[in-house]
């Protein structure tokens, strides 16, 4: 499966030279704990970066800065890694693990900004791949019983 029919096609995103203020109001608004950072290049929405939670507190909110005056692209997470949306379940995860990363912004091959895929995203998939298998497991035993009564009694 590619990552791109679980990810979220929802993105909310800022761009780098709005204020960490209006930023964290946007998350406030959509209940979301990071905003990918992103730039129009030739009509495309291309990211160039991520703002979390934790880079505002940190950054802004602990030294007691002014978010008003502090700019999305001066603290945002400038290293940014994204996925393309046709990489499978397993080299998301294997990215997201040895990055030490939760949430990945999804392209399409162009780079254009398609999408965010969080880990638990991948987590609630599996899960419902797992739930899938013991309800497998559950009705083959009961064939089974039915079979062995019926060839019992047959």
């Amino acid at each position: 499966m590619a990552i791109g029919e679980i990810c979220s096609r929802e993105v909310v995103f800022a761009g780098r030279n709005e204020s960490v203020a209006a930023a964290a109001r946007l998350m406030r608004e959509n209940h979301v704990g990071c905003l990918v950072v992103a730039e129009e290049q030739e009509g495309k929405r291309v990211p160039v970066g991520m703002l979390t939670d934790r880079d505002i507190t940190v950054a802004v909110v602990a030294p007691g800065l002014d978010a008003e005056a502090i700019l999305v692209g001066d603290v945002m997470s400038a290293e940014l890694l994204s996925i393309q949306e046709d990489a499978g379940i397993a080299e998301t995860v294997e990215l997201m693990r040895v990055r030490g990363i939760r949430r990945l912004p999804v392209t399409d091959a162009a780079g254009t900004l398609v999408g965010l895929v969080a880990a638990d995203d991948v987590l609630a998939l599996l899960a419902e791949e797992i739930a899938g298998l013991a309800g497998m497991i559950t009705r083959e035993e009961k064939r089974e019983r039915t079979a062995r009564k019926t060839r019992a009694t047959g």
